[in-house]
């Protein structure tokens, strides 16, 4: 009998009312001409307005946030499409200049330096000023179109399916088999996926092309010079410049790149291969058959929720929670849309886990992931205002890469067989190593598609490829896949959805690294340390919140060399 645990019920309204429904724009107008309108006479009536616009935030961000999942799980549902777009197009539209309204009437209020000078106020006040900053009226109807195109990406995507042994599979069904030890068998699954995505390549090109051309006007009209600029102005990268993005690169390049080769040739050595090929790259080297980390999602759910109890009870029991909530959609099928996330919902404070899991180790290390994020949402449900709670992406994928490497100690959950243990350990720090070079790629690409917005196909495929062979081994053999390696970048949801939201994975994997080193130093420690930092929400500058884990803010060389160091020494130690 599994355990039963107290459901969380979402804080009792003092704005809106407690059965409020979303069905048009009519419904929360007199709530933004309330705030907008009200007399504010002292600082504690300041806060008091800074409540009631928070409550009011957190009810609309939950009921986007439903339209969006329930849109994702299932992609060939006109009505939830449609409820989707509706939200986009109808009422979002609408809330843009009254938010703008908003801020400038907190900003203008003699009182709001009395609440500057209170812990995380200040953080959100920062963010206010920027968003005054960046706000034109003439671009609401150019985010209302960008959010209608990107929803294309995962119904182009999320259709995807090819046929292997006479059975209809997704593409993350299919990649499963390029872990096969049958050598052909493996070819022809690739050769099907790929050919299936270049199937929709010029959609998706054209689909790219469109949001290239809406972000840039965004920017233009906004007095950016270009779409990157805007982009790290509205993200409020306060903490780092493109300038640093660079240096993030060049040391990825000096000290990460040389251990791919390493890995590269070692999987060729292994294979006895004369020329390691794409499709030889997910394979066991030694021939063995795939790790299956578990049978089905509800398996999944269960060893990934003792394996958080291990680490700290509330850690299982967040889990727990999402699980009794029905908060879980893990398992891959038709019609849904590809990827994973966690999604935040600001009300209740429980979030929704989305993935498409089939039975791999990478699987595995999603759900730990997502649960990492999902963590964070828990540790931030009583942080007084809904701005606390919306941490930098450079924060949130602290969370949930850390999650990851600190919880490698009860992999054995999954992988009671010693040897399989140590495979998994090694297969996800291999993979840890070959994530940092695919962040810089796809940052490094994206700076320059933004700096160079008007140009051709065939530059884009050009630069690409020049940015790709920087950051890629030297030893697989893409002969006869050169246009789907040209293409390679159409697999990045990130660049089509949320444009420049991925150096923050380069910049929290060696953060996660860190915290990793500093839990395998002193495991209560390490972990309290953790905890503490991501209770900080979004109260505390990007570098002080990773201070609170006892870590640094830093993508010099000598500091990368330091962590990469340290995963050597835990790979060699692996395998001793």
């Amino acid at each position: 009998m599994e355990q039963q645990v107290e459901i969380p019920q979402r804080p009792e309204r003092k704005f809106l009312p407690e059965n409020i429904q979303i069905d048009s724009w009519d419904t929360i107008e007199p709530y933004f001409k309330d705030l907008l309108d009200r007399e504010i006479g002292s600082a504690d009536e300041l806060r008091t307005w800074m409540h009631d616009r928070s409550e009011l935030e957190s009810v609309i961000s939950e009921d986007i946030g439903w339209r969006y999942i329930n849109m994702t799980r299932w992609t060939d549902n006109e009505d939830y499409s449609q409820a989707y777009r509706d939200f986009v197009q109808k009422i979002q539209p609408l809330i843009a200049p009254f938010s703008d309204k908003l801020n400038k009437k907190a900003m203008d209020s003699p009182y709001i330096k009395a609440l500057e000078k209170e812990e995380g106020y200040d953080i959100m006040i920062r963010e206010i000023r920027k968003e005054i900053d960046i706000f034109r009226e003439k671009n609401i109807p150019l985010f209302t179109e960008i959010q209608t195109e990107t929803q294309r990406y995962g119904q182009l995507t999320g259709a995807m399916t090819v046929e292997v042994d006479d059975t209809e599979m997704t593409l993350q069904q299919a990649a499963v088999i390029l872990q096969e030890t049958d050598r052909s068998r493996r070819k022809e699954v690739y050769e099907k996926i790929a050919a299936r995505r270049l199937q929709d390549s010029e959609k998706l090109d054209s689909l790219y092309d469109k949001l290239i051309e809406l972000r840039t006007e965004v920017a233009k009209n906004a007095g950016f010079k270009n779409f990157r600029d805007y982009k790290f102005k509205s993200m409020g990268r306060f903490d780092y410049t493109p300038a640093d993005c660079f240096d993030f690169h060049k040391s990825v390049r000096e000290e990460v790149v040389p251990m791919l080769n390493d890995l590269a040739r070692d999987r060729k050595e292994k294979m006895k291969l004369d020329k390691l090929r794409p499709y030889d790259k997910a394979v066991d080297p030694l021939g063995r058959d795939s790790l299956k980390p578990f049978r089905d999602s509800k398996e999944l759910t269960n060893r990934t929720i003792e394996v958080f109890k291990r680490l700290d009870p509330f850690l299982g029991q967040c889990l727990e929670i999402m699980r009794e909530m029905g908060h879980l959609d893990l398992e891959s099928r038709k019609g849904k849309a590809p990827g994973g996330y966690n999604y935040p919902l600001a009300e209740i404070g429980v979030p929704f886990i989305f993935m498409n899991a089939t039975s791999t180790l990478r699987d595995m290390v999603t759900i730990l992931h997502e649960g990492g994020h999902a963590v964070h949402s828990f540790l931030t449900r009583e942080l007084e205002l809904n701005d606390f709670k919306h941490t930098p992406s450079e924060v949130a994928e602290l969370a949930s890469m850390s999650m990851e490497l600190i919880s490698m100690d009860h992999w054995d959950l999954f992988f009671p067989d010693s040897d399989d243990l140590k495979r998994a350990k090694t297969e996800h720090l291999e993979q840890l190593i070959e994530t940092l070079p695919w962040v810089a790629v796809i940052d490094k690409f994206q700076h320059w598609i933004y700096e160079h917005p008007e140009h051709s196909h065939e530059e884009r495929i050009s630069e690409w490829n020049d940015i790709l062979s920087q950051f890629s081994d030297d030893i697989t053999d893409w002969s006869g896949y050169e246009k789907n390696k040209d293409y390679l970048w159409q697999k990045q949801l990130h660049l089509y959805e949320v444009p420049f939201y991925y150096i923050e994975y380069g910049m929290a994997q060696l953060g996660a690294v860190a915290v990793w080193k500093n839990f395998k130093e002193d495991n209560r420690k390490g972990l309290e340390g953790y905890m503490n930092a991501l209770r900080l929400g979004y109260t505390r500058s990007i570098p002080q919140v990773y201070e609170a884990a006892n870590i640094r803010f830093d993508f010099s060389r000598d500091y990368i060399r330091e962590l990469m160091q340290f995963v050597r020494d835990e790979l060699a130690a692996i395998g001793e």
